[in-house]
């Protein structure tokens, strides 16, 4: 039993640090990978955004130099003359001829093919590279006002439109030009109108391959899992690195969010994962680069760090729960040597004794302990002391038990012989004896205030034998007084104490009064003398020897005699008796000493039981 309570508080106290350990390590994992994973994303944000911004630029530096490209290099009128009468006019058609082909060969790479629509002719120049050969052909080709990016041409401010190609042959209409849409990506397309009408007169339609746009696009890094498209003005996907994964009514509900108000970064649930889409919106003509990434791969690292926290907390805490264990199982070692030793105090093996070890809380237990274990021996040896000193004390008590019947019993006999000598004087103050000696040898503690006034007029009449005429005695006790419960000889102290300190000091006569009134609170009996008073020094060592704990009755006494035992045993029996608003009041002065007995009204000593004697 011993051994579990001791082995219980370990393992409480292997626990408590356990769970604190457990705590600290959770909170600092929890709040870092928190942390780790706000500055991913907030980095992923400003590199992604910053490097978007880059590329979109260079896109559209890009888009501009198409733009530029697509204007007449010549005087447009020159141009537009041409185009009117290139039907019927030789030099008009070589014009418009070499016109393509310069602009053909003005570009790099990324050209695939140039045509030129007549709209009134109802067919097109187009110049090709075939078999390594620049070459300019006529076709003739229905009309292709039906064509949406004819549409949007006619309704551009700046006469143009931008078709994409991404789907292949599929994002080709009926109608449109039979171009190489696995070579290209985009075409675009420039409305020429009549200075003078503002008619439309031609279309010219630049194809261009993806060379020079990857070029500028893979400045772009894509890491695993993210995807990147470039969406024109009208949010139509123009290049994206994964088809498949724009298509359906999620990249639309993707599209709509891809507003200036949301700054450049959304977030996209698609197909059960959460992305983090960056976009950039071209300042110049609206152009989109989108970047969706993973929020799983911008919280790798973080996920990363927390298996690594998580790992390194578990490793602390076995080593943790190891310290913890073997410190909780040294703090707990003294107690458990301590509650083997009270368990054997406590089967009565009153040498029980623990090792004290350190200073902290349980050696001050353990050597209280002891001091405990020694205090109880003591008081023990002490007890049994007692014992036997209360064996020989009854026994001494039996054999001595006659004796003031004895002496009762002389004093009878002398009074009787002295009243047959006719010796009235001896007879009286034989009986005033005999009676006090019987009235102090009973049994009670607590009497009527009438017997102690009977016994005080048989003391005085032994001391008026004495001082004769020089004692003067007064009585003034109130009726309803005399059943109040006093201590046995309370009054005698009192006089007592005039007679040693006014009769034996002095040859003159000295009044001495006895008195008992009432107050709301309070019985006061007192004893007033007319004699020279007690000195100032000695009434303050009375006063202080009352307020003294009672521990050996009869040291500390003047001149060895003990006079102020009485005042302080008196004091003792009525705090005991009536509380602590009982006790003696003293005051003197030159002329005289008066002592009082303060009784609070309906104390429970004013209660006792009296029996007559």
């Amino acid at each position: 039993m011993r051994e579990r309570i001791t082995r219980r508080l370990a393992n409480k106290l292997i626990l408590l640090f356990t769970t604190i350990i457990i705590l600290v390590v959770a909170s600092l994992t929890l709040i870092s990978y928190s942390m780790l994973r706000k500055e991913s994303v907030n980095a992923s944000i400003a590199s992604t955004s910053n490097n978007l911004l880059l590329v979109g630029r260079n896109l559209e530096s890009y888009l501009a130099g198409i733009e530029q490209l697509s204007l007449p290099q010549i005087s447009y009128d020159e141009i537009t003359y041409a185009i009117m009468h290139e039907s019927e006019n030789y030099a008009s058609k070589m014009y418009v001829e070499d016109y393509l082909r310069n602009l053909y060969f003005s570009r790099d790479d990324d050209l695939e093919a140039a045509y030129l629509y007549i709209i009134k002719e109802h067919k097109y120049y187009v110049v090709t590279k075939e078999n390594y050969n620049i070459t300019v052909r006529v076709i003739e080709h229905p009309s292709i006002e039906q064509l949406s990016w004819y549409q949007n041409a006619l309704q551009s401010p700046f006469n143009r439109s931008y078709q994409s190609l991404l789907g292949g042959a599929d994002a080709l209409e009926e109608g449109d030009y039979t171009t190489r849409t696995d070579r290209s990506f985009m075409g675009y397309h420039r409305l020429l109108r009549s200075i003078v009408s503002r008619e439309p007169q031609a279309v010219l339609s630049l194809y261009f391959n993806s060379s020079r746009a990857d070029e500028i696009m893979k400045d772009i890094p894509l890491g695993e899992g993210e995807h990147l498209m470039v969406l024109g003005p009208d949010n139509e996907p123009f290049m994206a690195d994964d088809g498949e994964f724009y298509s359906g009514s999620a990249a639309a509900g993707l599209l709509k969010l891809l507003t200036p108000d949301n700054k450049g970064q959304v977030t996209w649930p698609y197909a059960a994962e959460k992305y983090l889409v960056s976009y950039n919106i071209g300042q110049k003509e609206g152009w989109k680069l989108v970047k969706p990434i993973p929020y799983k791969e911008i919280y790798a690292a973080a996920t990363t760090t927390r298996k690594l926290s998580i790992t390194i907390g578990v490793l602390f805490l076995i080593v943790s729960v190891v310290l913890v264990s073997l410190i909780s199982n040294k703090i707990t070692h003294p107690l458990k040597n301590l509650s083997l030793q009270m368990k054997r105090f406590s089967s009565g093996s009153f040498d029980a004794e623990t090792a004290v070890e350190g200073n902290d809380e349980i050696a001050y237990l353990s050597r209280h302990f002891n001091k405990m274990v020694e205090r109880t021996n003591e008081l023990i040896n002490e007890r049994y002391k007692m014992k036997i000193v209360e064996k020989n004390a009854v026994l001494k008590a039996l054999e001595a038990e006659i004796n003031p019947h004895f002496l009762y019993n002389a004093l009878q006999a002398i009074s009787t012989k002295a009243l047959k000598n006719k010796n009235d004087d001896i007879v009286e103050m034989v009986d005033n004896l005999a009676l006090t000696l019987r009235y102090c040898i009973s049994g009670r503690d607590v009497v009527e205030a009438r017997e102690e006034l009977r016994h005080i007029e048989r003391y005085l009449a032994l001391q008026q034998a004495r001082f004769g005429s020089r004692m003067q005695v007064f009585t003034g006790w109130e009726e309803e007084l005399l059943p109040l419960k006093i201590p046995k000889l309370s009054l005698q102290t009192l006089v007592e104490n005039c007679i040693k300190h006014a009769l034996e000091k002095v040859s003159t006569t000295v009044t001495i009064r006895i008195e008992a009134r009432s107050t709301d609170t309070h019985n006061i009996i007192s004893v007033h003398d007319d004699g020279p008073g007690i000195s100032e020094r000695r009434l303050e060592e009375v006063l202080d020897s009352l307020q003294q704990e009672w521990d050996h009755p009869g040291e500390g006494s003047e001149d060895g005699g003990g006079e102020s035992i009485g005042l302080k045993n008196l004091q003792m029996r009525l705090k005991l008796l009536y509380g602590e608003e009982a006790g003696l009041v003293i005051g003197s002065d030159e002329h005289g000493t008066v002592m009082e007995m303060h009784i609070p009204q309906g104390g429970s000593g004013q209660h006792g039981e009296s029996t007559d004697y």
